[in-house]
């Protein structure tokens, strides 16, 4: 066996690979620059526009340094799990090399003519029992499996994704069983830096009017930038927020985002809910389970299987063709037993003749039994022929003498 390449080398997916496949990303990758960007880009005017001026507004005189250090390390802290979130492995199930055999139904069809032509076909669906509740698993033809419960195939990155919740395009990566939790605290973290931009903003408007004795829209013309930062955490806020609150119920509910959009409430999604708290638990406090893919390991080329299929339809016609040559065999024989009756004084001239005839009769026939074991179609046709030209020679030269 060759190891010329590596998994994420030969990987079938549409995924991104960098740093020698220790990470992955999915095939927009590019937009998580871009989510960097909205992310960096407001807080570093925060900085330098407003908590830079609040550093000496409270007592002691340099606590205002706080409003700045929290700022940036939970900025970090928001990139840190934008990281976790879209560079490893959501949860991609193995592709198989081969249908599963253990499934395989071999069938027999019947065409138009009459021929039967056999026909390997695979279940579509089949069921197992999750919690006592009977779910419904489809196979997937990409990548020749039947997709574990909660399991879809995501048609972006090209590969099966376990407990696959959507493919989000700000990340750049699928959600999945082993991701899930860092999206969820990467949003609900983002919202936090929301609102906490939103609120300094509004406090560093307060203190200017206090210090000017001015009104709301004296301040806002002093800091042009502390407008547009409460206008832009506004606008984000209902993004992220709106998600941080419908997957705060998917928790509660043990549901997905893709079996709460393509179920709704049935018996698929009844299955996997233990209740509220253990829903949490389940999220936050189990262990993330290992990636089922080595990506730097050296793919191992399978030797080339070899699969010897007999249907009904070759023994059939086997059989039929042995038949035929047997058929030949007892015709030459009447023919034989007839010229004796009709001419029994040149009998002895004539058995002679005979029995060099069926020698030679014998002897194809020997030959054609062979080449029916191992010989092509073509050659077991051209053998009964051959039989019936030898046949007819016979009868022949009987009619002359």
């Amino acid at each position: 066996m060759t190891q010329t390449q590596r998994v994420f080398q030969a990987w079938k997916g549409s995924n991104k690979f960098i740093l020698g496949g220790r990470l992955i990303f999915g095939p927009d990758a590019r937009s998580v620059s871009v989510t960097v960007l909205l992310i960096i880009l407001p807080v570093v005017l925060f900085c330098v526009f407003v908590a830079r001026h609040l550093r000496h507004e409270f007592s002691p005189y340099n606590a205002g340094y706080a409003i700045l250090v929290v700022a940036i390390l939970f900025t970090i802290y928001v990139l840190i799990l934008l990281s976790f979130t879209s560079a490893r492995d959501p949860g991609i199930v193995p592709r198989n090399l081969h249908p599963p055999e253990e499934d395989l139904r071999y069938e027999t069809t019947l065409s138009a003519d009459g021929r039967q032509t056999p026909s390997v076909q695979i279940p579509r669906t089949k069921e197992v029992i999750v919690n006592g509740v009977s779910v419904r698993v489809k196979y997937c033809d990409t990548c020749m499996l039947y997709r574990p419960p909660r399991c879809s195939h995501c048609s972006i990155c090209n590969n099966c994704v376990e407990r696959f919740d959507h493919h989000c395009p700000w990340v750049g990566q699928c959600i999945g069983l082993r991701n899930y939790r860092y999206f969820f605290m990467f949003v609900s973290s983002a919202t936090l830096l929301c609102i906490y931009v939103f609120s300094i903003s509004a406090l560093y408007i307060k203190i200017l009017m206090e210090h000017h004795r001015g009104t709301v829209w004296m301040a806002m013309r002093e800091s042009p930038w502390s407008v547009a930062l409460m206008i832009y955490c506004f606008i984000a806020f209902w993004f992220v927020g709106g998600l941080t609150g419908f997957h705060l119920y998917l928790i509660g509910t043990n549901q997905t985002t893709y079996e709460n959009f393509r179920y709704r409430a049935n018996s698929r999604t009844v299955a996997y809910n233990r209740g509220c708290a253990n829903n949490f638990l389940e999220v936050f406090c189990t262990q993330v389970k290992p990636s089922r893919n080595n990506f730097r390991a050296f793919v191992e080329e399978e030797p080339p299987r070899v699969v010897t299929t007999t249907t009904r339809e070759s023994e059939d016609e086997a059989g039929t063709r042995r038949q035929k040559v047997e058929d030949d065999l007892d015709i030459g024989d009447d023919l034989m037993n007839i010229s004796q009756r009709c001419n029994p004084a040149e009998q002895p001239h004539h058995s002679l003749d005979i029995d060099q005839s069926m020698l030679g009769v014998a002897e194809r026939a020997a030959t054609i039994r062979t080449e029916t074991r191992h010989g092509s179609w073509g050659s077991r046709r051209s053998g009964s022929w051959d039989i019936e030209a030898d046949v007819s020679s016979s009868n022949v030269r009987e009619s002359r003498s």
